[in-house]
């Protein structure tokens, strides 16, 4: 993995988390994404950007902070959905475009305009799906890695598509294309 990603995103991530259990927790988190997300690159030899795929990993979900989910140490007021949303607005504001659109892209399998609406979701009404490669890796990647539970753990295949079939058949059908692309 790249080093001077991992510095940089760590830097970014010192700026919001101070030491402790939801530093730790999104670090580990975001270390297996990352860890993954390349496993998969490097499975298909696809050409991306290597430091953005690791650094866009890594901060994908540095919006939880302001997040309301206690249960992994996140005490702020947002609803958790908000996350990616959150974190957008966060690295738009240093300047982060591309790492910015990850994070709201990458929640469940993306979010369609319709499953915002349908759902009834506290989000901004556009589509939040992933569309670069990048994009769609990491969002495919983070499905196999929980911040809840054990967050070593990595989530076999069955136990992902069941997850996405929660949401619906086509977060489910999102879901395997993506797993297409990257298996």
């Amino acid at each position: 993995m790249p080093e001077q990603a991992v510095s940089r995103s760590v830097e970014i991530i010192d700026k919001y988390y101070p030491a402790g259990e939801l530093r730790d927790l999104l670090l580990t988190h975001s270390l297996h994404v990352a860890r993954k997300a390349m496993e998969c690159v490097d499975r298909r030899g696809l050409d991306v950007d290597r430091e953005f795929v690791v650094e866009a990993a890594l901060l994908h979900d540095i919006g939880i902070f302001r997040t309301d989910a206690p249960g992994i140490h996140c005490h702020g007021t947002e609803p958790y959905i908000c996350h990616g949303v959150i974190g957008r607005t966060v690295l738009d504001g240093l300047s982060m475009p591309r790492h910015a659109l990850v994070c709201e892209r990458h929640t469940g399998a993306g979010l369609s305009i319709d499953d915002l609406i349908s759902q009834n979701l506290p989000l901004p009404h556009r589509d939040m799906l992933p569309l670069t490669l990048e994009e769609k890796l990491i969002c495919y990647a983070d499905k196999f890695f929980s911040k809840s539970g054990n967050p070593e753990e990595e989530k076999d295949l069955e136990r992902v598509k069941r997850m996405m079939a929660k949401h619906g058949e086509a977060t489910l059908a999102r879901f395997m294309e993506l797993h297409a692309l990257f298996c």
